[in-house]
């Protein structure tokens, strides 16, 4: 894949693009008010049919309809991780090609397709290098995700480590502070596909695009944290997403299509870089074909794990 593409190159080959959408919210934190005005730029390069539309607060969910309705070849995301999600999970596999771009603050989805943080080159790369492909994943109580989930107690860190790998020290240390006061109160139970209901500190659920130990999308990656040790705990937490966590001892993983959590209270949940607290007792489900996306053979999978 080529670290810089000229705005005029010729469109790929694999897929007839005539008709665009990019959907853009200036206010995501990796986007900025300009957005726009240079995606427009940017496309006009290109000989297709292109719209720009600026989602405007209340109004996101009836313009995501409204791009979706429009059957566009592809439909571009230039907003938020949760916005790209979204416009993800209502297109499902029948609908148009889906290009989410790296502007939120984890961008973990754009980053396993595109290998980059940068949207212009993402979209540039999408449309002169990219293939219509399968991207699969996994859904919790509603809520799709097509890179990773954390249940459990490490679920808490997530937000400091994310402020501390962006430079937002202050704001690490009291995500840190809180997430150690709630952090190892519980255990949560969990079954994979219907077998023995065991104990564990957290389930990591990982889907086949960016596991490094699934070559075929027949289920998620379901890593089971079992240490019972704070600081081991941590430790886990810290690199449960990072280096090479599957040779911990306390790590048990094997894939799985039906997951079953419960614990004694809410259960603090990480989706695809964005917390939740999900009920009790949850389910989660394999998706073996939840988007087409347009994104160069193979995905980059920078973020694999």
């Amino acid at each position: 894949m080529t670290d810089t593409l000229a705005p005029d190159a010729a469109l790929t080959a694999h897929v007839d693009i005539r008709k665009v959408i990019i959907l853009v919210n200036p206010l995501s934190g990796g986007v900025g008010p300009q957005a726009a005005s240079e995606a427009e730029t940017l496309l006009a390069s290109y000989d297709f049919e292109a719209t720009v539309t600026t989602l405007e607060g209340p109004r996101i969910s009836t313009q995501i309809d409204e791009a979706l309705k429009a059957r566009p070849d592809v439909l571009f995301v230039l907003a938020g991780d949760g916005t790209a999600r979204s416009v993800a999970t209502r297109a499902g596999p029948k609908g148009p090609l889906i290009a989410p771009l790296p502007g939120g603050t984890m961008n973990m989805l754009p980053k396993a397709l595109y290998g980059t943080g940068d949207w212009k080159l993402a979209l540039k790369r999408a449309l002169q290098e990219g293939a219509p492909q399968a991207v699969s994943g996994g859904v919790v109580e509603g809520e799709a995700f097509y890179c990773a989930a954390i249940l459990g107690a490490p679920a808490l860190w997530a937000p400091a480590r994310e402020a501390m790998r962006t430079g937002k020290l202050k704001l690490a240390w009291m995500y840190g502070r809180r997430a150690f006061k709630r952090a190892f109160s519980g255990h949560i139970r969990f079954s994979l596909d219907g077998g023995a209901r065991r104990r564990a500190e957290a389930v990591v659920l990982i889907s086949p695009m960016i596991s490094k130990a699934l070559d075929e999308p027949v289920g998620l990656e379901a890593a089971a944290m079992t240490t019972s040790d704070a600081a081991q705990a941590f430790g886990l937490a810290a690199r449960a997403l990072f280096d090479d966590w599957r040779h911990d001892p306390n790590v048990t993983t094997q894939p799985a299509r039906k997951i079953r959590v419960s614990a004694r209270s809410r259960i603090p949940a990480v989706i695809d870089g964005e917390p939740m607290l999900l009920g009790r007792e949850t389910e989660i489900s394999f998706l073996p074909r939840a988007f087409m996306a347009l994104a160069p053979l193979p995905p980059a999978a920078e973020d694999s794990v």
